[in-house]
């Protein structure tokens, strides 16, 4: 009971302090304390619920037991992470965003390739992960090519019809006036409907992030070398290790966090000037 009381007694206070926080005027240190202090009370109440109601470690570890099993396995968990996410994961979104951008080109300068690929990129958008990762790796074979293959897959589409649907932002007045300007396609592509676009642009290349890290995690569940987040997750799991799931679990909630702000940091710098980034 102690346990109990102890963490009731913490998220009373750090309920407290972020009621006080929030009513202070907004600035980057009450935009950072608010989500710290939050984080911290749910990490202290779920060590306090684990060992207050004596909970096994089986079924749920401790935050202390999943950070003393991360200190330990740093190694490991150095491995699995270049497996998957540098030649898994950024391969593949690379590759995938090189592809998406060049055939939402394509599609905007060819009228009959918008009524024909978009309608089936929908359809394709829609097809489970999860029955695609298989065949990918029967076809890619075992490595990091197939987890590639697979993050390509599911993120092409959401980037391609961003694209797409960017490079129709802007209006006709404004490409009626690059016209005055006697501009060709390729200059008003590059002085007018690309940074008119950006926005939508960067829309799909921050919900790529997060597929592709699924993507690549997921895919290795279906095979991969003896190292990958996802296989190590599998295996632990058949092992009844969660602790050591966890510390996977806490590196792969990094790197998507790190990977989505690195982009919205991009997006903040090279489109300044749209309305979503003031104030």
């Amino acid at each position: 009971m102690m346990w109990l009381a102890f963490g009731i007694g913490f998220w009373t206070l750090g309920w407290y302090a972020n009621v006080r926080l929030a009513a202070l005027p907004k600035s980057r240190a009450t935009s950072l304390l608010v989500p710290i202090i939050f984080g911290v009370t749910l990490l202290v109440i779920w060590e306090s619920v684990v060992r207050g109601l004596q909970i096994q470690q089986v079924l749920l570890p401790a935050p202390s037991v999943i950070a003393a099993r991360f200190a330990t396995s740093t190694s490991i968990l150095w491995q699995d992470w270049v497996q998957t996410v540098v030649k898994g994961m950024m391969s593949g979104y690379i590759i995938g965003c090189i592809a998406a951008f060049a055939t939402a080109l394509a599609v905007d300068r060819f009228d009959f390739l918008k009524r024909g690929l978009l309608p089936v990129g929908n359809f394709a958008a829609a097809l489970p992960i999860i029955g695609m990762a298989p065949i990918l790796v029967m076809w890619f074979g075992f490595d990091w090519q197939s987890k590639a293959a697979v993050v390509v897959v599911m993120i092409f589409f959401p980037i391609l019809v961003n694209t797409v649907q960017g490079l129709t932002a802007s209006s006709a007045m404004q490409r009626d006036l690059m016209r005055t300007y006697a501009a060709g396609y390729w200059k008003t592509l590059f002085k007018l409907r690309l940074p008119a676009a950006l926005p939508f642009i960067f829309n799909g290349l921050k919900i790529a992030t997060t597929l592709a890290l699924i993507g690549a995690i997921v895919a290795e569940f279906f095979g991969s070398p003896i190292r990958g987040m996802g296989f190590r997750i599998s295996t632990s799991v058949g092992q009844l290790a969660l602790d050591l799931v966890w510390a996977e679990i806490v590196v792969a909630a990094i790197t998507g966090s790190v990977f989505y702000g690195g982009m919205a940091l991009l997006e903040r710098k090279w489109t300044f000037w749209h309305p979503s980034q003031r104030g």
